[in-house]
């Protein structure tokens, strides 16, 4: 089938919000009385903020906080991470994404953003990005996280196009996963031997060009 749409992940794929999720994080596990470490942090990729949390819980060993408690401390890391991508440019768009979902357009394909993140709207405002997605669909908007294809699923609809005939580009694997289950062709962003299941994998945006999606 031919491609109609272009599906883009946030984190990893158009801008790299990571290292202050890694800062937020890392700052409430001292506040707690341990350390968390950057390869605890690639865990969390594409997991959701209050399943994040109860990873680092575990890895803290800290197994007394009620749901409450629980709810104040996700909040807590929030409010720092927000505050952090609140001073966001757009010189932090990851290289080549803004050129080639730019591409995307001029040849007539949709395009939507597809993430876990409920500060979606926040970092493509700072990045100056917002007009280039058809639809925005990110975790306001979804009640199921990845691997479940909902996110995808959602975003082919708003675009009304067939998900078959929809590419998602994901760092994550999960992502991946869900995308698959969706029916939808896969490009991972990173390392071809962590993103097995992609149909096709590039470093970044910057090595994508609409040849290789014909290839698809």
């Amino acid at each position: 089938m031919k491609i109609e749409a272009c599906i883009f992940d946030l984190d990893g794929v158009i801008v790299d919000t990571a290292v202050y999720h890694y800062e937020a994080w890392k700052r409430l596990a001292n506040q707690m009385g341990f350390d968390f470490t950057e390869h605890q942090n690639e865990q969390l990729k594409g997991v959701s903020r209050m399943a994040s949390l109860e990873l680092i819980l575990g890895w803290g060993n800290i197994t007394n906080k009620t749901e409450a408690e629980k709810q104040e401390l996700a909040t807590l890391k929030n409010n720092w991470y927000t505050e952090m991508i609140g001073r966001m440019t757009p010189a932090e768009i990851l290289p080549g994404a803004r050129q080639f979902v730019q591409a995307c357009r001029d040849a007539g394909l949709k395009t939507a953003i597809g993430s876990a993140s409920k500060n979606t709207p926040i970092i493509l405002n700072k990045l100056e990005l917002t007009h280039l997605f058809d639809a925005i669909i990110d975790g306001n908007c979804v009640s199921t996280p990845k691997p479940d294809p909902e996110v995808f699923l959602k975003g082919a609809q708003q675009l009304g196009v067939s998900p078959s005939a929809c590419v998602v580009f994901e760092d994550a694997i999960a992502g991946i996963e869900a995308a698959i289950s969706g029916d939808m062709k896969t490009v991972g962003i990173g390392s071809p031997k962590m993103l097995t299941r992609a149909d096709m994998v590039v470093s970044g945006l910057d090595k994508m060009s609409l040849n290789m999606l014909e290839e698809l």
